[in-house]
């Protein structure tokens, strides 16, 4: 079975409905989903990453 591509950082944006300077903000917080760079430094960022990072934002609110 093939797994899901990754995620772009402006999909992943659109999807959250936050600016790029916000998302900078909460990784550097330690409090956005989990991030892969990619050797061009590039990120992308996992589906079920970004599902759990969503699940616990639900639980902490």
């Amino acid at each position: 079975m093939k797994r899901p591509a990754p995620l772009k950082l402006p999909e992943v944006l659109e999807e959250i409905g936050i600016s790029r300077a916000a998302f900078y903000r909460m990784r550097a917080r330690g409090e956005a989903p989990a991030i892969t760079p990619l050797p061009n430094g590039h990120l992308r960022i996992h589906r079920a990453d970004l599902d759990a990072w969503w699940a616990g934002l639900k639980k902490s609110a």
